[in-house]
């Protein structure tokens, strides 16, 4: 299912005019794929954030990655699976806000993030288990705030 786009409304003083354009999803969505590196923020039982660079994976809108069980943001996620990623450029940014739970794809679907894995870092090393977030909320712009975009989902 595809999201909606809207304007993201900015506090006063973002913008001195009225915002007429939105991005696409699709072009959120290749940056989403092209990706290398992905920033992985989630919260500590305690709430204290926690935020580390991970690889991972973009496939039919989700995110795909992992992490060893005794790394932080692993245990942090049992607890509690709300979790944000953002890309690596601040000036074009792509923001993901959603839940991330660790899941058994089935098996097309299985096939096709190992494929992703296997042509982004040489891997392919899924198994049927993997971390997957599925977004609530994207925010995104190219350049802001002309563009800032946010995408729901309902």
């Amino acid at each position: 299912m595809e999201p909606t786009a809207e304007v993201l409304h900015l506090p006063e003083g973002y913008r001195d005019q009225p915002q007429t354009i939105t991005l696409t999803w699709d072009e959120v969505r290749g940056k989403l794929e092209a990706a290398h590196s992905y920033w992985l923020a989630t919260t500590r039982p305690d709430g204290r954030p926690h935020v580390v660079p991970v690889d991972g994976l973009w496939v039919e809108d989700r995110f795909y990655f992992s992490g060893g069980e005794q790394t932080v943001h692993i245990r942090n996620l049992r607890e509690d699976g709300r979790a944000g990623v953002h890309l690596e450029d601040a000036k074009a940014a792509v923001i993901v806000e959603g839940r991330a739970a660790l899941v058994r794809l089935e098996p097309g679907r299985a096939a096709r993030v190992e494929a992703a894995d296997r042509e982004k870092y040489g891997y392919g090393a899924f198994t049927p288990e993997a971390w997957e977030l599925t977004p609530v909320r994207v925010l995104a712009w190219n350049w802001l705030p002309q563009d800032a975009t946010r995408f729901t989902w309902t």
